[in-house]
């Protein structure tokens, strides 16, 4: 079959990182949720992960002033939380309020987990040199919990356009893999 040209400004249908996630944050004394789907993992260790975030969302100057964060990772039974937060403002809601969420407490950043997620990712900022540039931060993930169960939650991926898909089927090739980390 042959191949189409694609929309250019749709090639994240196609190359979409990982799970869409909720960052939460700390600041003043004022807490937001927002849904991410730009991130990338940078390192193994330190456990560095690459978050764009838009300069124009409040989650921008929070996490930039206080230099830390939250990634929480939901699973498909919050598809339609997640959808909702990442289309309101966090200057105009309390998210957790306004969504049901439990904010709870983190062991190392004051920012809040979400306690209805799979798992919850402590971050500081380790570098922002390309923060002014391309909204691009590189945070340090100081602190992980993870629900023991089930193992590999089905997790949402965001396509554009309002259309997420879930995880497929697991498939193991460790037998293929000469360098096991």
């Amino acid at each position: 079959m042959q191949k189409k040209p694609w929309p250019l400004h749709d090639v994240r249908h196609w190359l979409e990182p990982g799970p869409v996630v909720l960052i939460s944050s700390h600041w003043q004394g004022k807490s937001n949720i927002m849904t991410l789907g730009w991130y990338t993992i940078l390192e193994f260790s330190p456990s560095l992960v690459g978050l764009m975030i838009s300069s124009g969302n409040i989650s921008f100057d929070m996490i930039r002033q206080s230099g830390e964060c939250v990634i929480n990772l939901p699973d498909v039974s919050l598809a339609d939380t997640v959808a909702r937060i990442g289309n309101c403002d966090g200057d105009q809601y309390d998210k957790f309020a306004e969504f049901g969420l439990t904010a709870e407490k983190s062991e190392h950043v004051t920012a809040p987990a979400i306690a209805e997620c799979h798992a919850n990712f402590e971050c500081r900022v380790y570098d922002d040199a390309v923060v002014d540039r391309y909204n691009f931060f590189v945070m340090e993930v100081i602190a992980a919990r993870v629900k023991p169960q089930p193992e590999w939650p089905k997790t949402l991926h965001y396509t554009g356009n309002g259309v997420f898909r879930t995880d497929g089927e697991r498939i193991d090739k460790r037998q293929l893999f000469t360098k096991v980390s």
